[in-house]
């Protein structure tokens, strides 16, 4: 309902945490409830949208941390029989309509924040008289047997969804763990707390430049930024970036969980129905390329991802290429096994292949099929066989070192990543002075190089070591006056006089680091 604004003051942050950010009273926040009333629900239509979009399950809050819930709860009156003029449950026609189209249904459920209910709110923040209270009484007269309620009240559900496991101990997170043996087939994920990590991790609004190597996991992301409906967010990604998220989330062995925040009259908005359409465009010709395939044999690939589906004699590889190749030729970098057949997802079109000491080469048409991505289908007979090649220089001397092809180190919890602004990819959300970034590269042209950076950044005075050879550089990165406004500038000279394989890193100078994008680090043989 506030959608943002309480008292006409738009309130900072997510939508759906607008009850904390605002510091709203419990009694104060009931009211909102009072006018609740998603006339235009129409759980049939969602599920059709979601499927059409290529999904196959869907999550929805069943309660979230305002305490409210969207069934029928026998205990308490704070849910949406009891406390709005809608008075009918939101997930019983949910289950009904995921049943009927064959989709896989979950339950978002805040087991640890609850800021209405008594003792509830011990972890999240904790403002008015009325939150006050023991947390284990909370757990056991609501959190617990409202679990109990929708594990037993909806059928045969696929996935829990805790969320923000803090104060969850090893005994709290035991008072919930027995429910689970009501649907004992059911997903966990990694947030109920206790030291218990579930089937799944869910990292946040990012997508690990490795994956989660030898565990399963999806990324939950916003369309735009944020969860819950907020009036005023039109920060939307675009098509292209979502459909590329799947993609590279796919080639890291991941599952994405795209969301949607609904109107109060429980409408999806436009912008996202949108996007969910294109995406469904697209899922509908390459589907077969996302859907039971596994992650990337490759470490790294310039021109965009990989998938790969492997069968009893060899391998099927998807190559998904974001960057068409000018001259004609994709080349497969080190892949050492033949290549029985090439052709296009899209159209089946056959495509020629040849042998490299760099790798198999493509030969591909002019123009793309799809200017987001198109996919190629390469067929391996025999076992599959990748060996690490490392990138080298171009005809000029020339080295590129881009943002795709970067090792991102994250040792403490950080979350640099790859991001795409304006379409372009860059190194992103570079907070933590402790993550660095490198690039492994050959030379065989030594020689002095002038080093030049693609920067973006708002800061004044953030400082960084770069290091290659025996040459180290400290740098002032210039304030180019957003984090969307990038600007080549020269860092310095370094000499590379071997041949053979070189390292590039950049790290923050501690306590003097300010996040910047870096789109590239580019090495010019010096004049």
């Amino acid at each position: 309902m506030p959608a943002g604004t309480y008292k006409v003051e738009r309130i900072g942050g997510i939508g759906e945490w607008i009850m904390n950010r605002g510091k709203i009273p419990v009694a104060e926040y009931k009211e909102f409830a009072k006018q609740f009333n998603p006339i235009n629900y129409d759980p049939d239509a969602w599920v059709r949208l979601a499927k059409e979009a290529g999904m196959k399950y869907v999550v929805i809050t069943s309660k979230h941390h305002d305490g409210f819930a969207l069934f029928d709860s026998k205990v308490t009156d704070w849910d949406i029989v009891d406390a709005t003029p809608y008075g009918k449950d939101l997930l019983k026609p949910l289950a009904e309509a995921c049943r009927k189209h064959g989709l896989r249904l979950g339950f978002y459920y805040s087991q640890a924040q609850d800021w209405n209910h008594s003792g509830g709110a011990a972890s999240g923040g904790h403002w008015d008289p009325a939150q006050d209270g023991d947390m284990d009484e909370y757990l056991r007269t609501i959190a617990v047997p409202q679990v109990r309620e929708i594990l037993s009240n909806y059928g045969k559900l696929d996935i829990l969804w805790w969320d923000t496991p803090n104060n969850m101990t090893k005994e709290r997170a035991e008072m919930l763990l027995p429910l689970l043996e009501l649907q004992p087939q059911i997903i966990t994920n990694n947030r109920l707390g206790g030291g218990y990590q579930g089937d799944l991790s869910t990292p946040e609004q990012r997508i690990p430049a490795t994956g989660t190597p030898g565990r399963d996991w999806e990324t939950c992301m916003t369309m735009n930024d944020t969860w819950g409906f907020k009036s005023y967010d039109d920060n939307w990604k675009s098509t292209q970036t979502l459909i590329r998220n799947l993609v590279d989330i796919a080639s890291k062995g991941g599952n994405y969980l795209l969301n949607v925040g609904p109107t109060a009259l429980g409408e999806i908005p436009q912008p996202s129905i949108a996007r969910l359409k294109e995406i469904g465009k697209w899922m509908a010709v390459n589907g077969e390329s996302i859907y039971a395939t596994t992650a990337s044999p490759f470490p790294k690939l310039a021109w965009g991802r990989c998938t790969k589906k492997l069968r009893d004699d060899g391998a099927t590889l998807y190559l998904h290429v974001f960057n068409w190749p000018e001259d004609g030729k994709l080349l497969i970098p080190g892949l050492r096994s033949e290549v029985r057949s090439a052709r296009l997802l899209a159209n089946g079109q056959s495509l020629p292949t040849s042998t490299t000491e760099d790798g198999v080469i493509v030969s591909v048409p002019a123009e793309p099929v799809d200017p987001i991505d198109t996919v190629i289908v390469a067929r391996i007979d025999g076992k599959l066989v990748v060996e690490k090649v490392l990138p080298g220089q171009a005809a000029d001397g020339t080295l590129t070192l881009a943002a795709t092809m970067a090792d991102i180190h994250n040792p403490n919890g950080g979350d640099t990543q790859v991001e795409d602004i304006d379409g372009q990819p860059n190194i992103g959300w570079w907070t933590n002075d402790r993550s660095w970034v490198s690039w492994s590269f050959k030379v065989d042209k030594p020689g002095k190089f002038d080093v030049v950076a693609t920067i973006a950044t708002l800061a004044t005075g953030s400082k960084f070591e770069l290091v290659v050879g025996d040459a180290k550089l400290t740098v002032d990165a210039p304030n180019t006056g957003s984090y969307q406004s990038f600007r080549t500038v020269t860092l310095g000279r370094v000499e590379l006089m071997e041949t053979g394989a070189h390292e590039l890193s950049i790290r923050p100078l501690r306590r003097q680091w300010q996040p910047i994008n870096l789109r590239s680090v580019v090495l010019k043989p010096a004049s």
